[in-house]
């Protein structure tokens, strides 16, 4: 196992669905319909092989717990349904590792705060992520009871957070300050 070209494969496949020139959603109609019927959407073939090694890295998954947590939330924001559909549950499997190594996520529950904060300020992220974010890490927390609580509160946490964080993103153009000062007391 060489942990190093894990880690570039693993950034190097996160830096290329996540450069400007990939994010369809951002071109007109017309030219995105082109690009769509001439190459597909490349996001989601490369999101789809990061999971899939993902779940190949067996018990050497918690060596990139919690360096790939940022990336992997970076992807995940994308705006494409089926890209976040596959890879959201990367999370579980994350928090899942780390619980079984020490009795909880903490590292990872930290860093995906963290990596949150930044990642909406630079404006990703949207209500359709949080409901899905919500739906599909619940469903896997079905499957493992000794884990459902701790992760119904995190989800919480991180629901709650986002909501704050996407109010404060839409106020920021708001010219009434009042808002603006409400919107950053509820963050802090």
């Amino acid at each position: 196992f060489n942990l190093q070209l894990w880690n570039n494969y693993f950034h190097l496949a996160v830096a290329f669905i996540t450069q400007d020139s990939l994010q369809l959603e951002n071109f007109s109609h017309g030219k995105y319909n082109k690009i769509q019927n001439k190459y597909g959407d490349m996001r989601r073939l490369i999101g789809f092989a990061i999971r899939d090694m993902w779940y190949k890295l067996g018990n050497n998954k918690i060596c990139f717990i919690p360096g790939m947590v940022g990336p992997i939330l970076e992807m995940t924001l994308i705006p494409e349904g089926e890209l976040r559909k596959a890879t959201i549950p990367i999370f579980f499997d994350m928090m899942l590792c780390e619980y079984q190594r020490t009795g909880e996520f903490k590292k990872f529950e930290n860093e995906i705060i963290l990596k949150l904060d930044h990642e909406v300020e630079g404006g990703r992220g949207d209500e359709q992520y949080m409901q899905l974010f919500e739906s599909i890490l619940m469903e896997c927390a079905s499957q493992h009871p000794d884990i459902y609580n701790s992760v119904e509160s995190f989800v919480n946490l991180v629901k709650g957070l986002l909501a704050k964080l996407l109010d404060y993103r839409t106020v920021m153009s708001d010219e009434s300050k009042d808002n603006r000062m409400s919107c950053t007391v509820n963050l802090l």
